[in-house]
């Protein structure tokens, strides 16, 4: 299938490991210009060489440095076509510390990163913001409190986006995966440091794995692609039947 991607310009926060890098790595293949930020510069640098993309090194908590990785990518790019929003702070903590990272870098980053975007995003003829969520938004889990709301929180977010900006031909959606494993992620890190809630987690799911980054990248790019372009306003979970919730 043809995503329709070729020339869009795309930005993807996160883009240095795990599911942004695949989507990243998605998006170069299907012919698209991508600009990725990520916390750790020479991780950065290391993707940008390998896949012939723009890559800066940005704490996306820091609203003028977003901002300005925002701007500095749409003037670099000629435009801005797709948002995907992929950081989170993971913080599990049940403390007031845990809430604030959380509101700082996984709720505001996006809703920072969307603003700034807005001016290029009204511009295009394929514009598409997805955010990247969790199960853990949709259901009472082992995380801490403060992730899951701020999870459920962005699903509420893009839901408003769709709404609000579909007159203008944007399009807002989410992605919610489930557990997802790769080297140096953080169920790599659990399944050394704390192999008991890494078998616990593993039971849970029917499938009796954890998700590859690739199968989440595939439906996140599929979502912000043109071939999705009747798509706005839902919330895809790709969890493998992890959650026994009902999505109506």
């Amino acid at each position: 299938m043809d995503l329709g991607l070729k020339g869009l310009k795309a930005l993807v926060t996160g883009g240095s490991k795990g599911i942004g890098r695949r989507c990243a790595e998605i998006l170069v293949a299907e012919g698209a210009e991508v600009a990725i930020c990520a916390r750790t510069e020479v991780d950065v640098k290391a993707v940008a060489d390998e896949l012939g993309l723009l890559g800066a090194a940005v704490d996306v908590s820091d609203k003028a440095s977003l901002e300005a990785w925002v701007k500095a990518s749409a003037s670099t790019l000629g435009g801005i076509d797709i948002v995907i929003g992929n950081v989170s702070a993971l913080a599990v903590n049940d403390d007031e510390a845990a809430w604030q990272t959380g509101f700082d870098t996984d709720m505001m980053h996006c809703v920072r990163m969307v603003n700034a975007a807005l001016p290029w995003l009204e511009t295009s003829k394929d514009a598409s913001i997805t955010l990247v969520s969790s199960v853990s938004g949709r259901e009472i889990d082992f995380t801490g409190p403060a992730y899951g709301a701020f999870k459920a929180a962005l699903v509420h977010y893009a839901q408003g986006l769709a709404y609000k900006l579909a007159p203008q031909g944007i399009r807002a959606n989410t992605v919610s995966p489930g557990n997802t494993f790769f080297e140096g992620g953080i169920w790599n890190k659990i399944e050394t440091g704390n192999p008991e809630l890494f078998a616990t987690a593993l039971g849970l799911n029917p499938t009796g794995r954890m998700a590859t980054p690739e199968e989440i990248a595939r439906g996140v790019v599929f979502l912000a692609s043109p071939a999705s372009s009747f798509t706005s306003g839902t919330n895809l979970v790709i969890d493998g039947a992890l959650t026994k919730g009902v999505q109506l």
